[in-house]
């Protein structure tokens, strides 16, 4: 591949990825109410939309970096409007998991009389976080029903159906060879990620709790992902990324529920045992947090994977 054209290269993965993301959007059309076709239709639509405009800013010189551009900023949009509903969804099915497994687990620490509380606190707390989350998924809802109902949609529906059989390239860079222009690019942004792994706090400084830190690893998380599809449209093996994306996804996963669970605390008038509930339920969140990073580190660092780490061999998704 090395010797090929950097067009050829390039364009026959944008166009692999503008016809997965079409398929997806057939798929979420004909699903119709079954909200678990629709739920993976969405999840295949967005990975494609994600694919395609991390290329398109990691090769952007490869294209006509006018429509490149303007593509980019259309399917960010696109994928962060249907990714709000499947994360509050998820992020209420995790803290309502992780309540049961509290309320009935003898190792969670409590004061005197704690342990009852927990089991009364807990029942209210799923309530209020069931109240607070499914609300904010129908919002969710309602934004991405108007969203693939608008204009802008269907014209980045458009785009994406031209994208899948045309790819616009800039003449002179897509006659290159990958060697001299499609790898040095993704170099870049390995690059980008390496320093940004490099300015993560040391592990010793992130215990305990320490939310301070969370935004540093959502960078680190979307840089990886940048970097992942550069090796993929280059034809690399990706197996370590998504291992390592996986962690991070964890990570993610957890701020947010951890965040979640804060919010809910500071309700007006909750019960005690319910803000008690909330308190446990936040600290476990934050534990998955510290899990996470210490997985990811397993995983990226040149050290042998623990048990914890390894975990994440067996479970490898490309989102």
């Amino acid at each position: 591949m090395a010797g090929a054209d950097a067009g050829d290269v390039l364009g026959t993965y944008l166009r692999s990825q503008a016809t997965a993301f079409l398929r997806g959007l057939r798929l979420h059309e004909e699903s119709g109410a079954d909200a678990a076709e629709g739920s993976d239709a969405a999840r295949s639509l967005r990975g494609a939309a994600r694919r395609i405009s991390g290329s398109l800013a990691t090769f952007r010189v490869v294209t006509e970096s006018s429509w490149a551009d303007g593509l980019r900023t259309e399917l960010v949009w696109l994928s962060s409007t249907l990714a709000d509903e499947h994360a509050y969804a998820a992020r209420l099915v995790r803290l309502l998991d992780a309540l049961h497994r509290l309320s009935g687990a003898p190792e969670v620490p409590a004061p005197r009389g704690g342990a009852g509380a927990l089991t009364v606190g807990s029942a209210r707390a799923g309530a209020l976080l069931e109240r607070q989350l499914t609300l904010a998924r129908t919002r969710a809802h309602s934004a991405t029903l108007q969203a693939l109902g608008s204009a802008r949609f269907h014209a980045v529906a458009d785009a994406v159906a031209v994208l899948a059989s045309e790819v616009p390239l800039d003449v002179v860079a897509a006659r290159g060879r990958v060697a001299k222009v499609l790898v040095p690019l993704a170099e870049v942004a390995e690059t980008r990620l390496s320093a940004a792994i490099a300015a993560l706090p040391p592990a010793e400084d992130e215990h305990p709790y320490n939310a301070d830190h969370d935004g540093l690893w959502h960078e680190v998380r979307r840089l990886l992902r940048v970097h992942r599809y550069a090796q993929e449209a280059l034809g690399e093996d990706v197996t370590r990324l998504e291992i390592a994306g996986q962690a991070l996804d964890r990570h993610r996963d957890a701020a947010e529920a951890a965040a979640a669970s804060a919010t809910a605390a500071r309700t007006p008038r909750i019960a005690p045992a319910t803000a008690y509930a909330l308190g446990v339920l936040h600290a476990d969140q934050r534990h998955e947090v510290e899990a996470a990073r210490l997985a990811f580190r397993h995983v990226w660092l040149p050290a042998p994977l623990t048990s914890g780490a390894a975990g994440f061999t067996g479970a490898v998704t490309a989102g």
